[in-house]
């Protein structure tokens, strides 16, 4: 898809198959979801406030 002035308007649902990345719990708001980044940001409320499970 070829798109000018800013990206697609596309809701992106985050998930990571079994088995890839760690998984991760939100101090803020409980939040749990697994993650491959280095520094992952909770995707429910955008805290960085995490605990790695």
């Amino acid at each position: 898809m070829c798109s000018t002035g800013g990206g697609p308007d596309v809701e992106i649902e985050e998930k990571v198959k079994e088995g890839e990345g760690r998984a991760y719990r939100c101090s803020e708001c409980g939040y749990r979801f697994s993650s491959m980044s280095r520094h992952p940001i909770c995707p429910s409320c955008q805290s960085e406030e995490i605990d790695q499970v």
